[in-house]
């Protein structure tokens, strides 16, 4: 196991998958394009947004002000 038995006695390592789903979660959320971050968690693109595209919030401004800019150049 890749864990120190005092790291699977903690509350983190109950489930150690919410912690990869957690890093997975924020690095889209922090903007790493979808491919990068899938070939860090070992997904294809596809698999990627079907599971974790529930997670991306708050990017709405963001993503319209990119579209804006593209439109604009």
């Amino acid at each position: 196991m890749a864990l120190t038995p005092a790291q699977v006695a903690s509350p983190l390592a109950r489930r150690p998958y919410d912690l990869r789903h957690a890093a997975v979660s924020l690095w889209l959320n922090g903007g790493v394009p979808a491919p990068e971050v899938a070939a860090r968690a070992g997904h294809g693109v596809d698999v990627l947004l079907r599971v974790y595209a529930k997670c991306i919030d708050g990017q709405e401004d963001i993503v319209n002000q990119r579209i804006a800019d593209v439109l604009t150049a």
